[in-house]
């Protein structure tokens, strides 16, 4: 019975706060169209950082074999150095320059970066296990 209770009052109070926030949304957005069109042009240079940093290594997908027939880590390592590389030369240039930008957007960036480093190094060593297997 609490139970039931507890439910029914907990989805009003969550329904309550869904629209006082959504209202207030629409509310600072109808008195901020200029903040608007800037938060989705970053929306929309993220979305496309992120769909060429997902691309790079599939597109680039006949490096991994070559590197690997190099049978160095040397090799291994500057491909993904490399692949790093672009996708920080290409952040940089989606935002423009590398000034006037506050604490929490180069936070965001590192993390970023962090994030694909870590994508291309999973990707390449994927390609890495298929290229063996075959």
């Amino acid at each position: 019975m609490w139970t039931t209770i507890g439910q029914y009052v907990g989805g009003k109070v969550v329904t309550a706060i869904l629209v006082v926030s959504g209202a207030a949304a629409i509310i600072w957005a109808w008195n901020n169209p200029e903040k608007i069109e800037t938060i989705w042009l970053t929306v929309k240079y993220a979305v496309a950082w992120i769909a060429f940093v997902i691309v790079l290594p599939w597109g680039l997908f006949f490096m991994t074999p070559w590197v690997m027939s190099k049978e160095s880590n040397m090799a291994a390592a500057l491909l993904l150095v490399g692949f790093l590389l672009i996708d920080v030369i290409v952040a940089l240039l989606l935002m423009g320059s590398v000034t006037g930008h506050n604490f929490l957007t180069w936070c965001v960036l590192l993390l970023g970066f962090l994030s694909a480093g870590v994508y291309n190094f999973k990707v390449c060593e994927f390609q890495a296990v298929r290229f063996e297997e075959a």
